[in-house]
């Protein structure tokens, strides 16, 4: 078979992509190294129930417009299993050992939109008075900040940010504040900041189609249902995909899998880099027995700070208090799971358990059983890629990031079909 399109790696970018292309009509081929599909969207099972091993949920910016995770999510048929978080449990900050508090539940990353005495346990008398100048300096101070951590020291003080911003993105971007763009962060942010020369007034606008707490949702029976529809549907629609074959180079005229030079329009759907040890994240998921948890002691789950020394996880997600279904499959049983960063080690389903203790502040009677993963992360790459390139390295970190990123790319390419030229011989190979 003959393609325009030569795609490499199966995560989701690289199936979303060719899914799109496919529905256009053009010839796709897609290869996989691993044996199967998904990347870091996977199934994993624990306790007799398929659970996510990667990710469990998706940003809602955007609503269901064209490129989201919700329109792509009914196009593939699934607009019934769309489900957000329990409602009136919202996430928890621990921010140093002796010290947690709830976070705000209509804000955006941390950032508060309601400046009032709720945020007194997390900020302090002075760090809410700090936060409230947003409202009175001059619309255009912090308009040239690049990063969001600049742009909130700016408006709202640094309390905000070390308090409230810090642990989220942490837990989200696996970054700190000041190293996160804002266009990273949300899209808009930028635009509505300008607009209303109020950052609380920017982010309630970006939140006023959602309510308090619906930042994200997730899919009944898993994210990772997603992968097996997108296969399904890519070669419904004429296009090729294969596992267990690595593309070993790539030209801007085509690619090399197993030892053959295939000529098309090569599409990157993987990292070009290789992976960096220190941006790895291991997930541990434990189902217990701890009727203590039942209550959701804290909320959805906890995102923890540096300062915090009595814990090595960076979040935990209480699964069976976030996502109903989830509580429906395990019955009495507790799930949890818990991120950390780096590799990892003979102590990481100890450590677990002990860390999760800590931070729901209730002991666990019995681990029923667990899992480990470790994923590598990657931050946005810089230009020059030898071909089109789609995945975390252009789109930035989270699933609807990415999601966008190649449903646009794979919606706006024109194919330029090459004549004349043997195959293979054009262009510098890269492996």
């Amino acid at each position: 078979m003959t393609a325009d399109l030569l795609v490499a790696g199966g995560g989701v970018a690289g199936l979303v992509f060719a899914r799109r292309a496919a529905l256009a009509g053009h010839r796709v081929r897609l290869f996989e190294a691993e044996s199967v599909f998904g990347g870091q969207v996977a199934r994993q099972d624990v306790a007799g129930v398929a659970l996510d091993a990667g990710a469990e949920s998706f940003a809602t910016r955007g609503g269901d417009g064209p490129g989201t995770v919700l329109a792509l999510l009914a196009e593939l048929g699934f607009a019934d299993d769309i489900v957000a978080p329990a409602a009136g449990a919202p996430a928890w900050v621990q921010e140093r050992s002796d010290r947690a508090f709830p976070l705000p539940a209509a804000g955006l990353l941390g950032i508060p939109t309601i400046l009032d005495e709720s945020l007194l346990p997390a900020l302090g008398a002075d760090g809410l008075a700090r936060a409230r100048q947003d409202a009175t300096l001059p619309p255009d101070e912090g308009a040239k900040a690049e990063t969001l951590g600049a742009l909130v020291r700016t408006r709202m003080g640094d309390r905000v940010v070390d308090a409230l911003v810090a642990p989220v993105v942490r837990g989200v971007h696996s970054t700190t504040p000041d190293a996160l763009p804002i266009d990273s962060a949300s899209p808009r942010l930028r635009e509505e900041f300008r607009r209303t020369g109020s950052l609380a007034a920017a982010i309630a606008s970006i939140r006023s189609t959602s309510p308090a707490g619906s930042q994200v949702a997730g899919v009944r029976g898993g994210v990772f249902r997603l992968v097996d529809a997108l296969v399904a549907d890519a070669a419904a629609h004429g296009a090729e995909l294969i596992t267990g074959a690595p593309v070993t180079a790539v030209a801007d005229d085509g690619i090399e899998v197993g030892g053959r030079r295939l000529r098309g329009i090569p599409v990157l759907a993987r990292p070009r880099r290789a992976p960096d040890p220190t941006r790895r994240i291991t997930v541990v998921t434990l189902v217990v027995e701890a009727p203590a948890w039942r209550g959701a002691p804290r909320g959805t789950g906890v995102l923890v700070g540096p300062a915090a020394q009595n814990v090595r996880a960076r979040a935990l997600t209480h699964l069976t208090a976030k996502w109903p279904w989830i509580r429906q499959a395990l019955g009495e049983r507790e799930a949890v799971r818990l991120s950390y960063d780096g590799s990892a080690d003979s102590d990481a389903v100890d450590a677990a358990v002990r860390d999760a203790q800590t931070l729901l502040g209730a002991p666990v009677d019995t681990l029923l059983d667990h899992t480990v993963r470790t994923w590598d992360r990657w931050g946005r790459a810089g230009t020059g890629d030898p071909a089109l390139a789609v995945g975390e390295e252009r789109a930035g970190t989270g699933l609807a990031a990415v999601v966008r990123h190649a449903e646009a790319l794979a919606t706006s390419l024109t194919v330029e079909r090459a004549s004349g030229q043997p195959s293979g011989e054009r262009g510098r190979m890269e492996g």
